[in-house]
């Protein structure tokens, strides 16, 4: 693993009920996808390789479209090692959560 990824993906729709429903479908692909994430209230974090994440980026974008969503922003945060070193989710995060 070379890279981590925190995505928010932020639909232009119209009410909360529409945000949370594409942001579902976001999130579902993600999961799908095989790779270690992890959901938080504002961003979903991703891990793995690099390019292989940047596909998944540029995918949420078109799953939020797909599932009915007009235009959608994304913040997007990248922490890259190319020779591997990136701290994991777990350890990140699973001290906080015990």
């Amino acid at each position: 693993m070379n890279a981590n990824v925190a995505i928010q993906v932020l639909p232009h729709v119209s009410t909360d009920e529409e945000v949370i429903k594409i942001v579902d479908e976001v999130i579902n692909y993600i999961k799908s996808t095989g790779f270690t994430y992890y959901v938080g209230p504002c961003e979903t974090a991703i891990e793995g390789d690099y390019e292989e994440l940047m596909e998944v980026v540029k995918n949420c974008h078109y799953i939020a479209i797909k599932a009915g969503c007009p235009k959608v922003a994304s913040y997007v945060k990248i922490s890259f090692a190319p020779e591997g070193g990136v701290l994991t989710i777990d350890k990140k995060v699973t001290k906080h959560h015990k």
